[in-house]
């Protein structure tokens, strides 16, 4: 199966970037406007800064080119633009929300993904043929 061959070979910095969506998530659960300009604004922002990052990381001409890293580069700018929309006299501190249950549920989140993505490690090592490595 392809997702858990994925988490099987996931590195330590694509699991802070799914944690950093994870936070994101548990944000917009709590803290979510409907307003069309805030979305509108941050996909305008997203747009603009996506394409100057894909400008920046361009590879040569015949690469193979790297769908997620496209949307990665897209999607962060839209996250970080719509975070600080939300966020916005809230009363965070930094990117801490105010309420303790807010705090613990961001961290449990994430904790919970970084527990499950080493058990799947754990249980793929055990079931790797011998020969093969992951990473």
């Amino acid at each position: 199966m392809a997702v858990l061959r994925y988490f099987v070979r996931i590195t330590p910095g694509k699991m802070v970037l799914w944690c950093y969506l994870l936070w994101y998530l548990v944000t917009l659960y709590f803290y979510f406007d409907p307003s069309p300009r805030l979305w509108l604004n941050s996909l305008g922002i997203c747009v603009v800064i996506g394409f100057a990052l894909m400008l920046s990381v361009s590879r040569q001409s015949g690469a193979k080119t790297d769908y997620w890293q496209i949307f990665r580069l897209f999607m962060m700018p839209f996250c970080v633009s719509s975070f600080s929309s939300l966020i916005k006299g809230q009363g965070f501190i930094f990117i801490l929300p105010p309420k303790p249950v807010e705090q613990v549920t961001s961290v449990a989140v994430c904790v919970v993904f970084v527990v499950l993505v080493y058990v799947i490690k754990w249980f793929g090592s055990q079931h790797v043929p011998p020969g093969t490595t992951t990473s």
